[in-house]
């Protein structure tokens, strides 16, 4: 009964296993091939198992066909999952004409086992005897074929295999190696030394054993990719049993030294208590020194990737923190990394956000990664849930996942995923690539934690510098760009002064050719005013004076014209004679009147009764003067009034011209008195204008030591005018007229 339960509890494990690899990665050959392999099995331990020891029923001859034939189905299953790791060693494809021939033999050998070719069983005196029939050994030989065509698949396979599938490779090969030795001893070993049946019959239910040992330790390199970690497990035991061995000689020898040097009897006392304690501490002191040491010496023996994990990550926050510069902060993480992990290289990718694009490339040459390998990488790795932070290539199924092509394609043994695609859509920074460790081992692990770990915090490292980075390629692209418009502003600047040259010539050129005739005509209209042409009537009179008024108007224009030549080649002169500035505005005054009159407007001006003779260029003060008042005469609306003031202070003489016309806009008054300058609203109100009068009049008063008088409003009036101070330009001889 306890032998029954047994053979149920190995045929449920074999069956279990089977189902829970396949279940943990329905797509992967490997998988579905184990899964097969260890199903079979568990039917072929249910057959053989009721065929060997239930003969004396007559159903156990059924058994009896049922397990060789399924013989021939383990020993191809066998054959068929050890053909699929070879491949996937090799990155290849299966051949459908092996896969054929391999097939025909399984299923030709399993149908034959069940007639009596093979075996005869048949009942005899109440048991089942059984006899072999003429091609029992060819079935055997073909059996063996299948198998050992599965143990050169493993073999093959272990010779090109990565770093991790070789290691699990080596796991299923003494896992094998296992089994069959539990086989040969149970049915070949045990038979020779003893012919008890009892004994023979138990050994071989005990091989069962071997078998699920085998099945285990395989589901177990193909579940976890990681393996058992061995090499450090065997490093970190045979330290502590070598620390434990060291403590135990040193305390037993000092013991016995003691007991030597003071001999003690049946009753410890106080001081040898207290001695034993001593030593006991001392071993206890003692024990983390030897631990360190005895970790180093087999992590030498045993475990040549080793390192110190918080050691790692203090030089890589020291790293962090010492610069923003991208470049020396990605070359100093890189080193770092390939130092400890003792990969063959380690890089850093960074990703354009914006374009998904590479952006920089830093730890190994750019043209060891393609920018299609990199954009594979980055769309189908780790930017979306389906996978890990972190993920080693020899974890990807090589059949199943294009990934794992690109991976092994570049040699990249692990990809990182340096911050995460989030659910508003933004990617992460880049990846964080390590090729494979130069003493041939797999990442444990301890390695892929620490790497996950290790990407998480380069992310605001990165960050930052990229930022730092984007701030100074701002800085010098703003400051090319300035540079670049200066010298075009320049080149602008320069093609303006020349074009401002050209037109001040030709300005020039032009006043001097229209002053001569306009001189000539203005004398005439003059000439034909006084009479001296004959009388002339009334009317006659009017339209003269209004020609001789304009032609007045196109010699200041003209003036102004030469005088701004004039200022440019520096030979603007002021003229000083004694001038009466009250005549002059009342002449101006004069010339003015009918204008306004003309225009519906009150033009008032009170001549002072007595008022200083001052040193001026009376010229250009008639042309000031008569500009002020010309203005204010066109810009004030009809019905306006416009009044004229001379006023004499203690110190200082006043002109102004006041007018309630349309005004000068606020945002435009500072532009007012500027070459060729007029503002929105004077333009409309009189289109013909130049911008010289304003201009002009400053720089003549400012050239006699006066300043400018300006105030507007907008639609409530304007006043225009200027003072001077009169200590400086009173005549030696000054009379007030």
């Amino acid at each position: 009964m306890l032998l029954n339960i047994w053979v149920a509890l190995i045929f449920a494990t074999l069956a279990g296993l089977g189902s829970f690899t396949l279940a943990r990665n329905t797509k992967s050959t490997i998988n579905r091939s184990f899964a097969l392999f260890a199903t079979i099995m568990a039917l072929w331990v249910a057959a053989n198992y009721v065929g060997a020891n239930f003969k004396d029923h007559s159903f156990a001859t059924y058994f009896v066909y049922a397990d060789l034939s399924l013989g021939s189905w383990l020993g191809y299953t066998f054959w068929n999952f050890t053909r699929n790791l070879f491949v996937q060693a090799k990155e290849t494809h299966r051949k459908i004409g092996v896969d054929s021939v391999f097939i025909v033999i399984a299923g030709f050998f399993s149908l034959i086992a069940l007639s009596e070719l093979v075996v005869n069983p048949h009942v005899q005196n109440g048991t089942v005897s059984i006899e072999y029939g003429p091609l029992y050994g060819v079935y055997s030989v073909a059996i063996s074929f299948l198998v050992l065509a599965g143990v050169y698949n493993l073999i093959s396979a272990r010779r090109v295999a990565r770093s991790l599938l070789r290691a699990q490779i080596v796991l299923m090969l003494w896992a094998g190696g296992v089994a069959a030795f539990a086989l040969i001893v149970a049915n070949f070993v045990v038979p020779m030394i003893t012919d008890a049946k009892a004994v023979n019959q138990l050994a071989g239910n005990l091989s069962y054993f071997g078998l699920v040992l085998f099945i285990t330790l395989v589901a177990y390199a193909i579940v976890r990719h990681r393996l058992f970690d061995i090499r450090l497990v065997v490093a970190r035991s045979v330290a502590y049993v070598l620390v434990l061995s060291v403590l135990v000689g040193v305390y037993t020898g000092l013991s016995i030294l003691v007991s030597l040097v003071l001999p003690v009897g049946e009753n410890v006392g106080l001081s040898e208590r207290i001695l034993y304690i001593v030593l006991a501490i001392f071993a206890a002191i003692l024990f983390p020194f030897l631990k360190k040491f005895f970790d180093k010496l087999t992590n030498r023996l045993f475990y040549r990737d080793a390192y110190d994990p918080q050691e790692l990550l203090n030089t890589l926050n020291k790293v962090l923190v010492s610069t923003t510069n991208l470049t020396r902060l990605s070359d100093g993480i890189t080193a770092t990394l390939k130092a400890s992990f003792k990969a063959e290289y380690c890089a850093v990718i960074l990703i354009d956000p914006k374009t998904s694009a590479v952006s920089h490339i830093v730890g190994a040459s750019e043209s060891k990664f393609s920018v299609a390998d990199m954009k594979a990488i980055h769309s189908r790795a780790l930017v979306t849930e389906r996978h890990p932070l972190v993920i080693a290539a020899d974890d990807l199924d090589y059949s199943e996942n294009s990934l794992k092509r690109v991976l092994v394609k570049d040699d990249i043994a692990v990809l990182a995923q340096i911050g995460r695609k989030t659910p508003g859509g933004s990617e992460g920074l880049g990846h964080l690539l390590f090729g494979p460790k130069r003493s041939g081992n797999p990442y444990s692990s301890q390695d892929l934690r620490i790497i996950e770990t290790i990407a998480n915090e380069l992310v605001l490292a990165f960050q930052n510098a990229l930022r730092f980075e984007e701030i100074e390629n701002f800085n010098a692209t703003l400051q090319q760009k300035v540079d670049d418009a200066t010298r075009k502003l320049r080149r602008t600047n320069e093609k303006l002064r020349q074009l401002d040259e050209t037109k001040d010539d030709f300005i020039s050129m032009a006043s001097h050719q229209l002053r001569t005739p306009l001189t000539s005509v203005k004398g005439y209209v003059s000439m034909v005013i006084d009479g001296d042409a004959g009388e002339i009537s009334t009317m006659q009179r009017k339209l003269l004076t209004q020609a001789f008024i304009s032609s007045q108007r196109m010699v200041y224009l003209i003036s102004d014209l030469l005088n701004v030549s004039r200022l440019r080649t520096g030979k603007f002169i002021i003229e000083t004679v004694p001038v009466n500035l009250s005549t002059i505005i009342q002449d101006e005054v004069k010339q003015l009147v009918e204008t306004a009159r003309g225009r519906n407007l009150e033009l008032i001006y009170h001549k002072p009764e007595h008022f200083p003779t001052l040193m001026l260029d009376e010229t250009k003060m008639r042309q000031v003067i008569m500009n002020f008042i010309d203005n204010a005469i066109y810009y004030t609306p009809s019905g306006g009034k416009i009044v004229v003031s001379l006023t004499e202070r203690q110190q200082v003489v006043e002109f102004t011209v006041a007018d309630n016309g349309i005004g000068v806009p606020k945002p435009e008054q500072h532009h007012l008195f500027s070459k060729f300058y007029r503002a929105d609203n004077a333009k409309r109100a009189r289109p013909d204008g130049t911008g010289l009068g304003l201009f002009m009049a400053k720089k003549v008063i400012m050239a006699q030591g006066g300043s400018i008088v300006f105030k507007s409003q907008e639609g409530i009036g304007s006043t225009f005018g200027f003072t001077f101070a009169k200590t400086p330009l009173k005549t030696p001889a000054s009379t007030e007229k």
